[in-house]
């Protein structure tokens, strides 16, 4: 199988984005001050929880003074695949890594990211097994355990530096935690591995390289064992607004963090857009689209949600948010049409009202739809039952017009219609039916 990563660019409402190598560093900034929180999730790729929560901070997050940092897929591949690490345990690599090691780019990004002078607390996300206790008290509740805590490396820094004493902030995080539990039995505790003295594994980690130079860094574990993502990402955005606060970093959300609430967010995957002529929300998508006109290479993808992102796996390209595989595309190729901003709209009758609308619209229609006749172009409507049909502009099209096999939604109201000049594809626009 030809499986080669695609190079994603992606669109949130945030003050910056960079990208280092492979690295996507998603920077909410102010100018008041230079106190900065840096977030990372998905360093093991079979641990959603943690990804999942750094893009909703990062996409449904505003932050209102101060500064926070996001990477929310820092290994994005072991997420495509949800796999711990392809590469081995990229949370291992941070003291010795080899050349050969295919993970060390991205671990020389992150180290860059990690030691700049703005970064003030490194918080590092992760979902563990089972439920810490101080005591055993089970297979599931007992001190082997790393689900539901606060980690830290070691008590403190230098304790006059800004957040430097780690153990008074991570109980604190946990005494806030403990306050707003889902279950009883979900009670968040500190677990400190004394790394320098006891743990030569965690000698290895993104925290322990952090704090050896210096730079205050926590871990968060949510737990395997909860019963839905939904419940993990609560956690570990609850333990993200009680960082924000000790760090006085003001924020707003504008929804209620409630564990459905939450649901409804992860499973809104956003929008793809494809060359900036095409535009496909990925919620409610079917499992697969054909005879998508693109490129036959140097295709841009662009997504809303900082966890998409496109593999081309033999023929097809495959999008993914997260570990979730949303749906796969069958490519037809086309050379693109090069058009100046006039001609990147179009006139369409709709319900009996004439308008006029920009590529790529959506055309939200109660009754019929006609695509207003334009000189030098033709329209195909994808799924209208017409035979031996050229050019389907200028015809009054209803619902019951179209075969449902080719709408892309799963309610079967949503339809494509390409325009073109000549042999060349100019954009896509779709037709939703109430």
């Amino acid at each position: 199988m030809n499986r080669i990563l695609i190079k994603i660019f992606f669109i949130v409402s945030i003050s910056f984005i960079s990208l280092y190598a492979d690295v996507q560093l998603i920077k909410k900034q102010n100018s008041d001050s230079n106190t900065t929180l840096l977030v990372i999730g998905g360093i093991h790729g079979d641990e959603p929880g943690g990804y999942f929560s750094a893009s909703i901070l990062a996409t449904h997050y505003k932050i209102n003074s101060k500064n926070v940092w996001i990477v929310p897929n820092l290994n994005q591949e072991s997420i495509q695949k949800n796999a711990r690490g392809i590469h081995g345990d990229m949370n291992r690599k941070f003291s010795i890594i080899e050349d050969k090691d295919k993970d060390k780019e991205v671990i020389q990004e992150v180290k860059k990211i990690i030691l700049q002078k703005n970064v003030s607390l490194v918080l590092n996300l992760h979902d563990g097994n089972g439920f810490y206790r101080k005591t055993d008290k089970g297979s599931i509740f007992n001190a082997n355990a790393w689900g539901q805590t606060c980690v830290i490396d070691q008590c403190d820094l230098n304790k006059s530096q800004p957040f430097g004493d780690l153990s008074k902030i991570a109980l604190n995080v946990k005494d806030g935690i403990n306050k707003k539990l889902i279950k009883e039995h979900h009670t968040f505790d500190v677990k400190n591995t004394n790394t320098k003295f006891d743990d030569e594994a965690m000698q290895l980690s993104l925290t322990y390289f952090a704090v050896t130079n210096n730079k205050p860094a926590f871990a968060i574990e949510s737990s395997k064992n909860l019963p839905s993502l939904s419940q993990k990402v609560f956690y570990h955005l609850l333990a993200i607004e009680e960082f924000m606060n000790i760090m006085n970093i003001s924020f707003s959300r504008k929804f209620d963090l409630t564990e459905e609430n939450i649901d409804a967010l992860l499973k809104n995957y956003g929008n793809l857009t494809i060359n900036d002529n095409i535009s496909i929300d990925l919620t409610d998508i079917k499992k697969s689209l054909s005879f998508i006109p693109i490129k036959s290479k140097g295709n841009i993808f662009k997504f809303s949600n900082p966890l998409g992102s496109v593999v081309k796996e033999g023929e097809n390209f495959v999008v993914y948010v997260g570990n979730q595989k949303i749906t796969s595309l069958t490519p037809q190729y086309f050379e693109l049409v090069e058009l100046c901003e006039s001609q990147n709209k179009f006139d369409v009758i709709i319900d009996g009202n004439k308008v006029s609308l920009n590529k790529t619209s959506d055309i939200v229609v109660n009754d019929d739809f006609n695509i207003v006749k334009r000189d030098g172009y033709r329209v195909n409507v994808i799924g209208f039952k017409a035979k031996d049909s050229i050019d389907e502009s200028g015809i009054s099209l209803k619902l019951k017009d179209f075969d449902k096999r080719y709408a892309i939604d799963t309610h079967d109201k949503v339809y494509r219609v390409e325009f073109y000049k000549n042999d060349e594809f100019c954009f896509m626009s779709k037709i939703h039916f109430r």
